[in-house]
């Protein structure tokens, strides 16, 4: 059985920093990942608010410039799916693709998933309209009409921020009332910009290159409209990517692991960093403070041992 002295499970932004934080302090490392690397930052058309871009950089450049980095400093990258994760006295064993390999350290940074609508056109103009991160995207609206599909405080937060860009912001939501704290509902209500659309729900998307219009269904009535808007922002929730762990380590009721500012969790040895870890601020350059200090953990806890 192969043995490392730090796994890294998850190869996003987090994961990468992990790896090359790692890597550079000459620990032996792997890092595993199921998709592609850079995780969801490799679905955006383009990156704004990561420093050292000042004319953006698109998601998908700038994961394999992650990528490239690590590498360079000697990190063992490889594509595999884990399925397993066992304690094993003093290490833990990681299965996958049908091998075991031995570790003394895990950082856990597999991310999560937004929520879908599931609705036709969702997927095809994913990108070109369709958005699930209005602080990624929100600046490419500037002066044009949006929508936000929700009623917790992720959406009417992206709402009131997307106000400060746009023309004018509905938010669409399946109730009669919002589910956001009282100070944001304030906010929101009192915002001239932000315009609410009660009981409905989004039954379609259209749109050839771009997003044209969101076609609307009133879930009392039955009734349909439609809605010319340049861009949708869906904002129904997050799934973190956290199954893997469950009954292993402590989770939130959401799912997101439970970690200290240093990402120890509740199994001492094993590291979080980024989207899955609770309270994650869900940004590419957290998620990348993240990782750097989850390798600097897992050196601290190996050269304690």
């Amino acid at each position: 059985m192969k043995e490392y002295e730090v796994v890294i499970i998850g190869g996003g932004p987090a994961g990468l920093t992990a790896g090359l934080y790692a890597a550079r302090f000459g620990l032996k490392t792997i890092l595993l990942e199921r998709g592609l690397f850079g995780g969801q930052i490799v679905n955006a058309n383009e990156v704004h608010n990561y420093p050292g871009f000042p004319n953006g950089v698109s998601g998908m450049d700038l994961g394999q410039l992650m990528y490239d980095q690590t590498v360079k400093f000697g990190l063992q990258a490889e594509t595999a799916e884990v399925t397993g994760i066992k304690s094993n006295g003093n290490s833990f064993e990681i299965i996958f693709d049908e091998e075991t390999i031995s570790t003394k350290t895990v950082i856990i940074a597999t991310g999560s998933n937004y929520r879908k609508m599931g609705v036709d056109g969702e997927a095809k103009l994913n990108g070109r309209g369709v958005s699930y991160c209005a602080t990624c995207d929100g600046f490419l609206f500037k002066n044009k009409d949006v929508a936000v599909i929700g009623g917790g405080d992720t959406a009417v937060t992206d709402a009131l921020e997307l106000s400060q860009h746009c023309k004018t912001v509905y938010v669409i939501h399946r109730r009669d009332q919002l589910r956001a704290c009282e100070a944001v509902q304030r906010a929101a209500f009192s915002n001239e910009r932000i315009k609410f659309i009660w009981n409905s729900v989004v039954d379609s998307l259209e749109g050839q290159e771009k997003l044209d219009n969101v076609f609307i269904k009133d879930v009392k009535t039955g009734g349909t409209s439609s809605l010319s808007v340049s861009g949708v922002f869906v904002a129904i929730g997050l799934i973190p990517n956290s199954d893997l762990f469950k009954g292993f380590l402590d989770l939130d009721k959401a799912g997101n692991i439970v970690s200290n500012e240093m990402m120890h969790t509740s199994v001492p040895g094993i590291f979080t960093a980024g989207d899955i870890r609770k309270n994650s601020a869900r940004q590419v350059a957290t998620a990348v403070g993240d990782g750097a200090t989850a390798a600097k953990a897992a050196f601290s806890y190996l050269k304690e041992r």
